[in-house]
């Protein structure tokens, strides 16, 4: 699994870049929010990635921020939305965006993306609603503070609803143990102390 790429620029295109990493070009889809905080051409650059392989076809999608890629695995987990769904959604609106349109129940604004009508947008705001807490997003500010950071927390996260937890209690259990642990623990200790809160 490629979780990170880090070289320079190589290529652009209206949904996709080269990112050229000691000599091996990478071809990575991209929201157009991603591309614009690339750069130029020849700059160095980081891209979160998620490898996605289906029957016939194998994509690497690339996001600058962390919490996008957070986003883009959990819209692609609604039926209906594959990546380019997702990016659309993600190009359109901002993670804060999103996250503050599947909390409020926004379907509207969901809308507002490209190839995403009114049916599949309630669709997705319906069953990110109680996940929406769960992830963080790149615009900060109070209400974000209590919201786990990065990819282990949201893993962990995960990891809890798939004991049982419901998404709001696992989303708190996570922030408090990433409140106790610090932001460079590890998944397992994530999850380790996030349990005895969960259960507590």
């Amino acid at each position: 699994m490629i979780a990170k790429l880090k070289g320079l620029l190589d290529d652009t295109g209206a949904d996709w870049a080269v990112i050229d990493v000691a000599g091996v070009g990478y071809l990575v889809h991209c929201s157009t929010k991603t591309l614009a905080a690339l750069g130029e051409k020849g700059e160095a650059c980081t891209l979160y990635t998620d490898l996605q392989v289906s029957e016939n076809d194998m994509r690497l999608l690339g996001f600058a921020e962390a919490a996008e890629r957070d986003w883009f695995r959990l819209l692609t987990q609604v039926q209906g939305v594959g990546s380019k769904v997702a990016l659309a959604i993600l190009s359109a609106l901002s993670t804060a965006e999103v996250q503050q349109a599947c909390a409020s129940g926004d379907a509207a604004t969901v809308a507002r993306a490209n190839g995403v009508g009114p049916k599949l947008a309630g669709r997705i705001v319906n069953e990110l609603k109680d996940k929406a807490g769960a992830l963080p997003s790149s615009g900060g500010g109070a209400a974000m503070a209590a919201t786990p950071a990065g990819g282990a927390s949201a893993d962990a996260v995960s990891a809890l609803e798939n004991l049982g937890f419901k998404p709001a209690v696992a989303a708190r259990a996570v922030a408090a143990a990433q409140g106790e642990l610090g932001e460079g623990a590890s998944e397992g200790d994530l999850i380790r102390v996030a349990l005895k809160r969960a259960a507590g």
